[in-house]
């Protein structure tokens, strides 16, 4: 699966961010270097997760059991 542009973000366990706008799939690499994507998720969802003070916190609270995910790498 091809990574759309991955945004860094400053986080202590979220190394990178990124949005496919045709699928609605956001891309998360964490430090470790797994990537999981999280599918159904809106444009404006993805900016809020990118800009959020936390993003760690963020993806923990808004993403985690609410959008259906899978590790890809």
């Amino acid at each position: 699966m091809k990574l759309p542009e991955m945004f860094p973000v400053q986080s202590s366990n979220v190394a990178s961010v990124g949005y496919n706008d045709a699928t609605q799939t956001v891309f998360v690499q964490f430090l470790n270097g797994t990537i999981y994507i999280y599918k159904g998720v809106t444009k404006f969802e993805f900016e809020n997760l990118r800009t959020a003070p936390s993003v760690g916190s963020y993806l923990h609270r808004n993403f985690k059991n609410v959008y259906p995910y899978e590790r890809i790498s």
